[in-house]
């Protein structure tokens, strides 16, 4: 009989993520550190919450958010993207947001421009996972002046020696004596900073300028707006087919 209700349930990383509290992912670290229980018990990885059960985030009951947030924050220089309140210039306290909300993905410390934050886990899953080939895209200012070779050398994908992979072929497109544009539908750390230092090349400055079909355009830095009626269908529509959990392979 228990068995049955486990599985009439929900699984209570999925819990977290649709209430608000946090990504699926970093719902598994808080699961593993003891942070969370369902009633009286602590919850394990892969624990179901039942109907009528209570979950307690570090000791403080979560109930069900049931307004869809999605905003877009033009993210300054210094801000860290995540919700760890032990980071001072950590993204949430920034923004103050009334509501509990969570970074999509990440935008690296010393870089700026668009970051959606949002407090629907599946929406997190199915865009930030690079298997579903989401584009993403920056302007980036290098220390030196933008060749053709260099170009063709980023478009064609670029292998990281310090991480063991190979970026994807991708988009590139000069702007500037020392600036181009890139379209990545991947996001290894620090990726187009490590894949410019390849070619002896030093990114100055780097802002994200669009995520899929929402783009920063003129959101003044350190200012956030909500995503609006039409930007949102045209995202679902996209990301319709896209799926949530790793493939097999």
């Amino acid at each position: 009989m228990e068995e049955k209700n486990q599985q009439n349930g929900i699984r209570i990383n999925k819990f977290l993520s649709e209430a608000g509290v946090c990504s699926r992912r970093a719902a598994d670290r808080e699961i593993e550190a003891g942070n969370v229980k369902i009633g009286e018990r602590t919850a394990g990885p892969g624990d179901r919450v039942l109907p009528g059960e209570t979950v307690f985030f570090c000791g403080k009951a979560v109930a069900a958010e049931e307004e869809e947030i999605l905003i877009a924050f033009h993210k300054p220089r210094g801000i860290v993207c995540t919700a760890e309140k032990r980071e001072k210039n950590n993204i949430i306290d920034y923004i103050k947001y009334p509501k509990r909300i969570y970074p999509m993905g990440r935008l690296d410390k010393d870089s700026e421009g668009l970051i959606l934050l949002t407090n629907q886990g599946d929406l997190v899953n199915r865009m930030m996972r690079a298997g579903n080939y989401h584009e993403k895209e920056y302007m980036v200012t290098v220390d030196r002046e933008v060749t053709d070779a260099f170009l063709q050398g980023m478009r064609n994908g670029v292998y990281l020696e310090e991480l063991n992979v190979t970026t994807r072929p991708c988009q590139v497109e000069k702007r500037g004596k020392k600036q181009f544009a890139i379209i990545l539908t991947q996001g290894y750390n620090r990726q187009i900073r490590r894949m410019c230092q390849v070619f002896g090349y030093r990114v100055t400055r780097l802002v994200r300028v669009r995520i899929m079909n929402i783009y920063l355009g003129d959101l003044k830095e350190g200012n956030w707006r909500d995503v609006t009626p039409r930007e949102k269908r045209e995202l679902y529509r996209s990301i319709r087919d896209s799926y949530s959990a790793p493939r097999k392979k």
